[in-house]
């Protein structure tokens, strides 16, 4: 298989799958967070530094019925620039005569972004004569895209099958290293944060993780199904009543499997889902008629941090609370902080999922923890053990 590392771009027309999906401001329309821009620069400049030129292809938000200018990747173009310290130039389609002729005439160090590719349904279909008019006049194929390698969509996916040269970018290669790190040889002892609303959306990571794991802890709105199950009183906190056998069986292959698993002690308590709610701490089973449970109280940060830090390999996905609301974030913050300390004795810290990321730039810590993920849904999957159609279509 090729890599990008030994690879000589010189005088080929590259096409790469980035991930561009950023998030742009309301009125201005300009990039508001431009780390995924970031992510994809070390794949281009390799490219174009080579002799070579790249074509830049990705998704944008949600578009429903073909184009809508608040989704065009033209507004990307200027972080962009800026970021490479080179003009970019624009595609006003993906596909097209006007757009293969962009491509034929793209010079050596050039560097063009097509617009968005869910413009066309085609894309999420992975349909294959759409993939193969993505292919038109390119030489190599470069997927970086590691936050839609599990989607089976035309650009991450099906294209592939049209090149002989392809290959992964430094942004995926990254990825897979740093997750095989966290899945294949662990340094002991392991530890999984699990948090997030749901036990349903976790279940087989968790599953898949007591066979590695030392100690398991859990947080979020997830405590409660645990909780309940246990016979714990937990008001009008967040529960998946479907789910309460799950949770039982869950604590039992955890025994059953020596890893310790930690469940919050105590929590903090709104009357309302409100960031200005009355709020009131009490045992984690003992939530008080008609309060919700919206974060973990001060005992459960003491005994989490505790062991976060004795860690040498922490895995975190998911808050401990409604970290959105200030009165509700001091739970996932204090998580955060505790892995960068681990961090700073030596462990190997990993975060992904949306939510864990955003905790750990909120409290300024990227700098502070071994690896910030890419990809949530994907990143999920690939722990969960299950193939991504984006890998295997370059790893074959």
């Amino acid at each position: 298989m090729q890599t990008i590392d030994n690879y000589n771009f010189k005088g080929k027309k590259t096409i790469v799958r980035v991930d561009f999906n950023v998030p742009l401001d309301k009125s201005t329309l300009e990039v508001t967070d431009d780390t995924r821009i970031k992510g994809a620069l070390p794949t281009i400049k390799k490219i174009i530094g080579d002799g070579g030129s790249a074509v830049l292809m990705s998704h944008l938000g949600r578009p429903k019925d073909g184009p809508e200018d608040k989704f065009s990747l033209k507004h990307v173009v200027p972080a962009l620039s800026k970021l490479l310290g080179k003009e970019v130039k624009f595609a006003e389609d993906c596909i097209g005569e006007k757009t293969a002729e962009m491509k034929q005439n793209l010079q050596p160090g050039e560097v063009l972004l097509l617009e968005n590719l869910r413009f066309y349904k085609e894309e999420t279909k992975g349909d294959e004569d759409f993939s193969k008019k993505l292919a038109e006049n390119v030489d190599v194929y470069v997927n970086d895209a590691f936050g839609t390698a599990h989607r089976a969509h035309a650009s991450t996916t099906i294209i592939a099958q049209f090149f002989d040269e392809k290959m992964f970018g430094f942004l995926i290669n990254s990825e897979l290293r740093n997750m095989d790190k966290v899945i294949l040889s662990p340094e002991k002892p392991f530890t999984a944060i699990m948090g997030g609303a749901k036990v349903s959306d976790k279940i087989l990571i968790i599953e898949n993780l007591l066979d590695k794991v030392d100690n398991l802890i859990i947080g979020g709105g997830m405590t409660y199904t645990f909780i309940k199950a246990q016979g714990g009183n937990i008001g009008n906190s967040l529960c998946e009543e479907d789910k309460l056998d799950m949770a039982l069986e869950l604590i039992e292959k955890a025994k059953a499997k020596n890893v310790k698993l930690y469940l919050p002690v105590d929590g903090v308590n709104a009357d309302k889902f409100d960031a200005e709610a009355s709020t009131s701490t009490s045992a984690i089973g003992e939530v008080p008629d008609g309060w919700m449970g919206l974060d973990i109280g001060p005992e459960t940060i003491k005994l989490f941090s505790g062991v976060i830090e004795q860690s040498k390999t922490i895995l975190w996905n998911g808050p401990m609370g409604v970290f959105e609301m200030d009165k509700f974030s001091k739970g996932t913050s204090a998580v955060a902080h505790a892995i960068a300390t681990a961090t700073s004795k030596g462990a190997f810290s990993l975060i992904g999922g949306g939510d864990s990321v955003a905790a750990i730039n909120k409290n300024k810590l990227a700098d502070k923890v071994s690896y910030v993920s890419t990809g949530g849904g994907a990143m999920l999957e690939y722990m969960e053990g299950k193939e991504l159609p984006g890998i295997k279509a370059i790893q074959g």
